[in-house]
């Protein structure tokens, strides 16, 4: 079985457990257990691609994290991709790549060979460079008698280019037992510069034989996809499960992706080291070791962002001529525990303390630093979890989401008062985990409805999960009355596409007419507009 699932706690006993939690020892254990190309390359034989002989090409291609001169190109082989091998023996695998100006492959302008190493679980990362800003590419990859699908990638456009627009769009949460992956069918066909994930590209849930919600396909799933993913061996073959999707292939194809995780990704409302569930630190941090493995294999991610034992530096940023900052955010891996136990509490001063953090002190002072250095005319933070203010109900004993900014009040101050000490005038932040679509305005001060609206938030709705939704949840009323910053909110399935001008940025939040189905249809749920230098949300 090709699963290199790591010895890591034999490797722990070796270390011991506080030893194991200092970053160097775990890293330490992890290597030595997994056994990288690098160490063992010369040593693993070289697979006769010509002797494979299924399409090794089943989970499609993809690109992210567009420079202006670079792109990064991904595929992974698995000729059968829900088998624990993936169908390929613990052999490598040479791979030819091309990347071409047009869709027919008569101009290409770069091209190579990489190694799918079975240590990566024959995943590639081809960080391709010397190309022209601010254009389309096409991409394939071929082995044996093998070609992959044609990819669509684009580079971002110069430092200091005056782009004119930019159009990218957000999507998050993509439980497969909980419906198709209906909305990337028709995000496939936008017309998009890039896609921002903003969290729960899988769930770490079991997953029956049916599919869960898909039950109308005719598609029987192996046994070991019906237990919560634990080990590496079980992401890698989660991930298998959820890109096999012929609509999020499609999507991936169609369009570079910049990616970050919120928290299914390893664990149910994970917090920094501390787990859902009650197991001991050094067994939680082998379980997160193995997902943030999985995640990067997995992922169109850069050399920079692999990780090392159980910590892996995801937080970045991109930029995009004059038009745009992307400062990609993770409230995850170095937040404080949630105060009073998590979900949803009143607040009290546990939450409130000023120590307590969603990003950690250095991801706060990086972020805060890269606006100091913008010049950007639109400052936005992909991230995970809803930034704004949330109450329950409109009454005084309402309740705060604990999993959310709402916990961490003092990172939020902090965060507010450094775009306004970086003098940004247009900052919109981006996320989902909510399963639904909301549209905010940040204000200066929540508890005064009057206060001067500093910044706009999109929370996207999910791909999947939450299965069908409705246009107006049950809390509808309670949400809206509650918190009159809120100036949308919708409980369908779906994405959202944001147009970013130099003077004005659309936002169309879209949404489809069920997913626990297939063949849903696509509506424009609304439309909404915020003006360059005037923060906040009117209707289009």
């Amino acid at each position: 079985m090709n699963s290199h699932q790591p010895d890591l706690r034999a490797a722990v006993r070796r270390l011991g457990r506080r030893h194991f939690l200092t970053l160097t020892a775990a890293a330490a254990a992890l290597a030595f257990a997994t056994d990288l190309p690098a160490a063992r390359a010369a040593s693993v034989p070289e697979l006769d691609a010509r002797k494979i002989a299924e399409n090794p090409f089943t989970l499609g291609v993809a690109s992210g994290d567009p420079l202006p001169e670079s792109v990064l190109l991904w595929t992974r082989l698995a000729p059968r991709p829900l088998e624990p091998d993936s169908g390929l023996p613990d052999k490598r695998v040479v791979v030819t790549w091309e990347l071409a100006h047009d869709e027919t492959f008569l101009r290409i302008v770069r091209g190579g060979t990489a190694t799918a190493h079975p240590e990566f679980d024959h995943t590639l990362h081809v960080e391709v460079t010397g190309l022209d800003p601010g254009r389309p590419y096409y991409y394939r990859f071929r082995t044996g008698t093998w070609e992959s699908p044609t990819g669509r990638t684009r580079t971002a456009p110069a430092p200091g280019t005056a782009t004119s627009r930019l159009k990218l769009a957000a999507v998050a949460c993509q439980a497969y037992h909980h419906g198709y992956f209906t909305p990337y069918k028709h995000l496939a066909g936008e017309d998009l510069d890039v896609v921002f994930h903003l969290g729960d590209y899988l769930y770490e849930y079991a997953v029956d034989s049916a599919g869960g919600s898909r039950a109308y396909t005719d598609r029987v799933l192996p046994a070991h996809f019906n237990r919560e993913a634990m080990t590496l061996a079980d992401y890698r073959l989660r991930y298998a499960l959820y890109k096999s999707d012929p609509d999020l292939i499609a999507a991936h194809a169609a369009h570079p992706f910049a990616v970050t995780w919120d928290d299914h990704e390893t664990e149910n409302n994970y917090a920094g080291d501390t787990p859902e569930n009650s197991v001991p630190p050094e067994e939680f941090l082998l379980r997160r070791a193995g997902a943030y493995r999985a995640y990067w294999e997995n992922q169109p991610l850069r050399a920079p962002q692999q990780p090392k034992g159980p910590d892996m530096r995801l937080y970045r940023r991109l930029q995009f001529g004059q038009l745009a900052q992307f400062d990609i955010l993770d409230t995850r891996q170095y937040r404080s525990e949630q105060a009073h136990g998590d979900g949803w509490q009143k607040a009290r001063p546990e939450a409130e303390a000023p120590s307590r953090t969603i990003t950690g002190e250095t991801q706060e002072r990086w972020l805060l630093d890269g606006w100091k250095d913008s010049s950007a005319t639109w400052n936005v933070v992909p991230q995970q979890v809803t930034f704004a203010q949330r109450r329950d109900k409109p009454t005084a004993d309402f309740k705060l989401s604990m999993d959310a900014w709402d916990g961490y009040p003092a990172s939020r101050q902090r965060i507010l008062d450094g775009a306004e000490a970086a003098g940004i005038k247009n900052l919109m932040v981006l996320d989902g985990d909510a399963h639904v679509g909301y549209g905010f305005d940040l204000k200066k001060d929540f508890q005064d409805p009057a206060s001067r609206t500093i910044g706009t938030e999109i929370s996207t709705t999910s791909v999947a999960s939450g299965r069908d939704g409705a246009d107006k949840p049950a809390n509808w009323d309670d949400l809206t009355q509650a918190n009159p910053h809120l100036k949308y909110y919708n409980g369908r399935r779906g994405y959202t596409v944001i147009t970013l001008g130099t003077d004005r940025a659309r936002v169309d939040f879209k949404t489809v007419s069920g997913v626990t189905k297939p063949g849903g249809t696509l509506t424009t749920a609304a439309s909404f507009v915020t003006e360059a230098g005037r923060p906040g949300l009117t209707p289009a």
